[in-house]
C-alpha cells in the first residue's frame, strides 16, 4: 500500500483531494514493476465498493491495508497454482487443443458491510473538547512566552507618536526600540507584563484552536474534504470566540508595556490596571480586536493546513520542522493584513498622555490616524508583529499537534488532530507472516513473468526425512 500511495502522491503532484480514475492510476504505475494490472483491479474494485464512482482519491487508501489486497488476490493465486499444477502433470496440454486461459473464480469481499463506528455520546464530546482546551492551553502558553519580547517592541511602535514640542520620535525603528529597552530598563524589561499575558493568552488560544477543529470537523465533508470556504469560516470563528479572553489581557498587557517609556514615570502593576479598568474598561476597544483576531485566524488556519499539505514527504508525514516552517509561512500574509487593525486597537486601548490625540471608537480612530500622519501610520510595527506573530503560532502549533500525538486518546473511534488535515496513515499491525515484502512482492513477479512470457517455472514439495528414514535408505556397505 505505501508503494500505492506513492504513486498516487507522483500522479497527483502530491494532492490528497484529487481523484484518479482507473486508467490514470495504470498509466503512472506501469513504471513499478510490482504493481502488477491485477493488483489495480483489486484496488479499485475496493474503492468502488465504498465510493460507487469508479475513482479513487487519497483519503480512500487509508482504510485499505495489505491484508485486504491479499484477500482479494488469494483466490486469484490458488486458481493460478491448480492450473500450474494442472500443466505440471500434462505438459503437453497445448497439443491436445486445450484452453490455458481459464477465468479465475475471484471472492470480493465487501468492506462496506463491515460494521462501522457508531455516534459518539455526548460524554465523549466534553471529554475531547476538554481535552482539546488541555492542549491548547499548554501550547498557547508556551507560544506566548517564545515570543514575548517581540510583542514587547510591536506594542511600543505602534504607540510612538511625533513628540508635538520636538517633532521626533522615540523609536527610529524596531531594532532601535529594543536596543533602548535593554539599555535604559535592563532585560526584565522585555518581558514587563509577561504574567498576565501567558495567563490570558492560554486559554484565549485553547479557545481558539477548539473553536476552530470544532467548526472544521462539522463542515467536513463525509470523505474528509473541506473546502476553503469551510477553513476561512472555522479560522475566523476561532479568532471571534477568542476576544472574550484576549481583550481584557491586551489592555492589561498594553498599559505595562508602554509604562516604562516614561523616565522616572510610575510603573503600575497588573492588579491595578486591572482594578482601574474593572469590566467594561477592560473590553475596550473590542471591535478592532474582533476585526484583527478574525482576519488573522481566518487567513491563518487555512494557510497553515494547505501549506502542511504542500511540505508533506512521500507518506504524508509531517514531522517537527516542516510544522514549524508551515506556521512561520501562514502567519506572514495573516500578521500582515491584519497589522491596521491592530494598530487602531492599540491606540484605543493605551491610556493617552496630556497632548495626545484621543479616539472614540473604531471609525473615529481609523479617520484620525489617516488625517495626521497619513496611510503607512497604518503598518507601523508591521514588521515586528509578523516576527512576532509567526514565530508564536508556529511554536504553538507545533505544541499543539505534536501534544496530541504524545498523549494519545481515542474519543469514539477517532483521534482529535487540532488543525490538521489527515496527512499520514498509521501503521496497521498486520498478522499475514509473508506481509514482510520479500514473499509479497515475489508473488506478483513470478505470476507476471509466468503470464506475459508464456514461461511456466516448475514447482517443488519440499520433503522432510526424518534421521532414522535416512539411516534405513542409506545403502549397506
Amino acid at each position: 500500500m505505501d508503494l500505492i500511495k506513492r504513486v498516487y502522491l507522483k500522479a497527483t503532484n502530491c494532492s490528497r483531494s484529487r481523484e484518479l480514475t482507473k486508467d490514470d492510476f495504470q498509466y503512472h504505475a506501469h513504471k513499478e514493476s510490482h504493481i502488477t494490472p491485477m493488483k489495480v483491479d483489486i484496488l479499485f474494485k475496493l474503492c468502488k465498493l465504498n465510493n460507487k464512482r469508479g475513482e479513487v482519491a487519497f483519503n480512500e487508501l487509508q482504510p485499505i491495508s495489505t491484508d485486504d489486497l491479499q484477500t482479494m488476490l488469494r483466490p486469484v493465486l490458488l486458481s493460478n497454482e491448480k492450473k500450474d499444477e494442472d500443466e505440471c502433470r500434462n505438459p503437453f496440454w497445448f497439443w491436445k487443443g486445450e484452453s490455458k486461459q481459464k477465468q479465475p473464480e475471484t471472492e470480493v469481499v465487501n468492506l462496506a458491510s463491515q460494521p462501522e463506528h457508531h455516534e459518539r455520546s455526548n460524554l465523549m464530546s466534553v471529554l475531547e473538547s476538554l481535552y482539546r482546551l488541555t492542549m491548547g492551553f499548554t501550547a498557547g502558553a508556551t507560544g506566548a512566552a517564545a515570543v514575548y519580547p517581540i510583542d514587547l517592541v510591536k506594542t511600543r511602535m505602534q504607540n510612538q507618536r511625533i513628540n508635538p514640542n520636538t517633532g521626533e520620535r522615540m523609536y527610529n525603528h524596531s531594532f532601535d526600540c529594543f536596543y533602548k529597552v535593554i539599555k535604559y530598563e535592563g532585560i526584565r524589561g522585555l518581558y514587563r507584563g509577561l504574567l498576565p499575558q501567558v495567563c490570558g493568552v492560554a486559554p484565549e488560544k485553547a479557545t481558539k484552536l477548539t473553536v476552530n477543529d470544532f467548526i472544521r470537523d462539522h463542515l467536513k465533508h463525509e470523505d474528509g474534504y473541506i473546502p476553503l470556504w469551510a477553513e476561512i469560516v472555522a479560522g475566523a470563528s476561532g479568532g471571534f470566540s477568542q476576544v472574550t479572553f484576549s481583550n481584557p489581557v491586551e489592555i492589561i498587557k498594553i498599559q505595562l508595556q508602554v509604562a516604562g517609556e516614561v523616565k522616572g514615570g510610575q510603573r503600575p502593576s497588573a492588579l491595578a490596571v486591572f482594578k482601574e479598568k474593572f469590566f467594561f474598561g477592560l473590553y475596550k476597544g473590542a471591535s478592532a480586536c474582533y476585526c484583527r483576531d478574525m482576519t488573522f485566524a481566518g487567513i491563518y488556519f487555512p494557510t497553515y493546513a494547505n501549506t502542511k499539505i504542500l511540505l508533506t514527504d512521500d507518506s504524508g508525514y509531517n514531522n517537527v520542522s516542516t510544522l514549524f516552517l508551515s506556521g512561520l509561512i501562514a502567519g506572514v500574509p495573516a500578521a500582515s493584513i491584519a497589522t491596521p487593525f491592530d494598530v487602531v486597537k492599540t491606540r484605543l486601548q493605551v491610556k493617552p498622555r496630556p497632548g495626545q490625540t484621543t479616539y472614540s471608537g473604531l471609525r473615529d480612530a481609523f479617520k484620525k490616524v489617516w488625517r495626521e500622519e497619513g496611510w503607512t501610520a497604518f503598518w507601523k510595527g508591521a514588521g515586528a508583529r509578523v516576527c512576532r506573530s509567526s514565530p508564536q503560532f508556529a511554536v504553538t502549533l507545533v505544541t499543539y499537534e505534536l501534544l496530541q500525538r504524545l498523549f494519545y486518546f481515542d474519543f469514539g473511534g477517532r483521534r482529535p488532530e487540532g488543525s490538521e488535515k489527515k496527512n499520514a496513515e498509521p501503521k496497521k499491525v498486520s498478522y499475514n507472516p509473508n506481509h514482510n515484502r520479500g514473499y509479497e512482492e515475489a508473488i506478483p513477479m513470478i505470476t507476471g513473468i509466468e503470464t506475459q512470457f508464456g514461461i511456466n517455472l516448475p514447482k517443488f514439495n519440499i520433503v522432510t526425512i526424518s534421521p532414522s528414514e535416512k539411516k534405513t535408505n542409506e545403502p549397506e556397505e
